[in-house]
C-alpha cells in the first residue's frame, strides 16, 4: 500500500466486536444454558463490555446489523 489512510474522517458507524467464546469460560450459569455447544459468539461495545452471547457467528452479524451497529470479527 502506498496511500496514506486518513484517520481524521469522522465515522457514523457504531461498532462493535464479535469473537468466540468459549463455553468453559462462561459463568456455570450460562453453561448449563449452552445445550451442549462448546463455542458460543460474543458481541462487544468499542469498550470491551459485553452486549450479547448467541449460539453462532452468523447469528452475532445479524443481531448487530438489525440494532444500527458496524460488527467487526475479532480473532
Amino acid at each position: 500500500m502506498t496511500e496514506a489512510f486518513d484517520f481524521s474522517k469522522s465515522s457514523d458507524e457504531r461498532i462493535v466486536y464479535v469473537r468466540s467464546v468459549d463455553v468453559t469460560d462462561l459463568p456455570v450459569e450460562m453453561q448449563k444454558q449452552a445445550e451442549g455447544s462448546e463455542q458460543l459468539y460474543a458481541v462487544h461495545s468499542e469498550d470491551g463490555a459485553r452486549l450479547a452471547i448467541v449460539a453462532d457467528r452468523d447469528l452475532a452479524f445479524v443481531l448487530a446489523r438489525q440494532n444500527d451497529y458496524a460488527p467487526q470479527a475479532v480473532h
